[in-house]
């Protein structure tokens, strides 16, 4: 039900629009107003610090009134758009597509326009700026030690350094794929592989490279799986050319054989090997328990060599030195005290029967026992 009144009074900040049954007329500025009885006058009452919104009227219907402009800040908005307003300096709100009006006598309004058909957000933008904007843009981040990609709708734009990026949310999908450029490691685990003597082992081998061609490998579906393949390939293809004895005997020669092998394919996957090693190499345990025994025995015939040696050295030893003693008196001599001064430090007395004193009684002995 419309109320018509015939008073109305405006403060300094407020705005009176002036309805005559039902359309706009004019405005009203602070101050007593009066109309005639009956004259069916309406009066919207506005908060200059507030937007200019008429709840149920397009901002079109008042556009003629050159007055009203006067008093008014209008910014149309295109659909392409977006329009960060601030008020006295601060960020207040977002516009999107359409005309919005705003009052100029209380606060100072400014506008800062944005166009998503650049997709990228523009950098010069501040965190309050991004934080009345969040939800209208997605981000996307470069490491250090990245090489990133953009696209727009599957279509190479260009190459992005490490950093943040910051896109607008239109129908245009954007994408950002990134290569990790640092060194990497491919491990192979627990392989089971054939030996030319039809021996089943495993092998736990590992390769490291870099990226050199970024593009190239972003081409490769499933890069990493088809860098596995290559490698276990390789591996197999070696390791069957060879008896198992001759496979460990000959275990560091397979990094620089794979290495060499990866390094012909290199540039098909954009990358360069650096190295490549076997890190085990895993036997059965039956084919074990045989090397094992085969190891002991061949411990213990050596063991049985060198004391054979030992034995036979220390022979030799004793003959050279009987014929010494056969053909020197005097050094058999010394040999006998030598014994004997042995047989008197483990006894604890020496009794000698007879006639004479020690030392004959001991010359006797000995010359007794050597005539003997």
């Amino acid at each position: 039900m419309t109320t018509y009144i015939n008073k109305i009074t405006i403060q300094n900040d407020q705005r009176g629009l002036l309805f005559k049954d039902g359309s706009y007329a004019r405005l009203l500025g602070p101050g007593k107003h009066q109309f005639p009885f009956f004259s069916k006058i309406t009066v919207a009452v506005m908060d200059v610090t507030k937007p200019f919104v008429v709840p149920g009227k397009e901002l079109s219907l008042f556009l003629h009134d050159d007055k009203l402009l006067e008093e008014l800040q209008i910014i149309d908005v295109a659909d392409d758009e977006y329009v960060l307003h601030y008020e006295d300096g601060r960020c207040g709100s977002v516009l999107k597509a359409g005309k919005h009006a705003y009052w100029k006598s209380a606060v100072k309004h400014t506008f800062a326009r944005m166009n998503t058909g650049d997709l990228e957000l523009p950098t010069t933008l501040n965190s309050a700026d991004l934080m009345r904007l969040n939800g209208l843009y997605s981000t996307h981040d470069v490491t250090g030690y990245e090489k990133g990609f953009l696209f727009y709708d599957n279509v190479l734009q260009r190459e992005l350094g490490p950093g943040k990026y910051r896109f607008w949310r239109t129908p245009v999908t954007v994408t950002v794929q990134t290569v990790d450029m640092r060194r990497l490691q491919l491990d192979l685990n627990g392989q089971e592989m054939m030996t030319e003597d039809k021996v089943t082992l495993r092998l736990n081998f590992v390769s490291q490279y870099v990226t050199k061609d970024p593009l190239k490998a972003m081409e490769i579906r499933g890069f990493e799986e088809q860098l596995y393949i290559q490698l276990q390939l390789i591996l197999r293809e070696y390791v069957g050319t060879l008896k198992l004895d001759e496979l460990l005997r000959t275990k560091q020669e397979i990094g620089a054989f794979v290495l060499e092998r990866l390094a012909v394919r290199s540039g098909e996957y954009g990358v360069q090997f650096l190295n490549a090693g076997v890190k085990d190499i895993i036997l059965p345990g039956e084919v074990k328990d045989i090397m094992n025994t085969v190891l002991l025995a061949e411990k213990k015939a050596q063991a049985n060599l060198i004391t054979r040696r030992e034995e036979t050295a220390s022979t030799r030893s004793l003959l050279n030195t009987a014929k010494l003693m056969d053909e020197n008196a005097t050094l058999y001599r010394l040999k006998e005290l030598e014994f004997l001064e042995k047989i008197c430090d483990n006894v604890g007395s020496v009794s000698l029967t007879g006639g004479g004193d020690l030392v004959e009684q001991l010359n006797l002995l000995l010359g007794g026992k050597r005539s003997g």
